[in-house]
């Protein structure tokens, strides 16, 4: 190269610039190059599959992972409990003694007034409505007729009983046990030895017991 070339109008530093600047353009272009035949690989060609397909790319920890199935334990089949067998029950027979459940219990009044000196009298009865005729205590411990005034207890028929007390009868079906008991007008209690005082003019309430069961009321009044 001619020395005086580096003379010319545009200078040494001018030249110089000019060829580092045309340097740095070819390594660009190399550069370039060699990432766009990289890219074009197998690998980018998979990627490239894998996002047409809409498929997520799988992950290659997951990949080398031992696959674990899980098979639902089938629950116990559920056995029947036997049952427990119900002791026989023992058919009722002629003469046996009444269930309370088969037997009516009723009283009724003669009068709804008495006058001084009357005594009053009721009408008792006990009827089977069972299936067989079976027995029952109609005794004036087991049949009471008791009469009150309010909370007053007046008089039983249970009060200072002597002698037998119990009565068995028996009954056949519907045929009714009647028994009519008369009041004296007098009190009664439980100690024999208090003195019997008369019941005073008012309203009474009469009313016939039994083992389980029980009559309905009847209202009188004493003049």
């Amino acid at each position: 190269m001619d020395p005086d070339t580096f003379r010319s109008d545009i200078g040494v530093d001018v030249y110089w610039r000019r060829r580092m600047a045309a340097l740095v353009g070819v390594l660009v272009v190399v550069a370039v190059v060699a990432w766009a035949c990289s890219s074009n690989g197998p690998e980018s060609d998979s990627k490239v599959e894998a996002q047409s397909s809409g498929l997520p790319t799988p992950d290659p920890i997951l990949a080398v992972l031992p696959t674990v199935t899980i098979t639902p334990t089938p629950a116990p089949a559920a056995t029947a409990s036997p049952k427990a067998a119900r002791p026989a029950v023992r058919a009722k027979r002629p003469g046996d003694a009444c269930d309370p459940p088969d037997l009516v219990l009723s009283m009724q009044g003669r009068e709804e007034v008495y006058g001084p000196g009357d005594h009053p009298s009721f009408i008792l009865t006990l009827v089977n409505i069972g299936k067989v005729m079976c027995t029952a205590d109609v005794g004036p411990r087991a049949m009471e007729l008791r009469i009150t005034s309010g909370d007053d207890r007046v008089w039983s028929s249970s009060d200072c009983v002597s002698g037998e007390i119990d009565d068995i009868r028996k009954l056949s079906r519907g045929i009714p046990y009647v028994r009519e008991i008369e009041w004296d007008r007098r009190r009664s209690a439980s100690d024999c030895t208090a003195d019997r005082d008369n019941a005073r003019a008012g309203t009474y309430v009469a009313v016939v017991r039994a083992p389980e069961l029980k009559s309905r009321k009847t209202v009188f009044h004493l003049r």
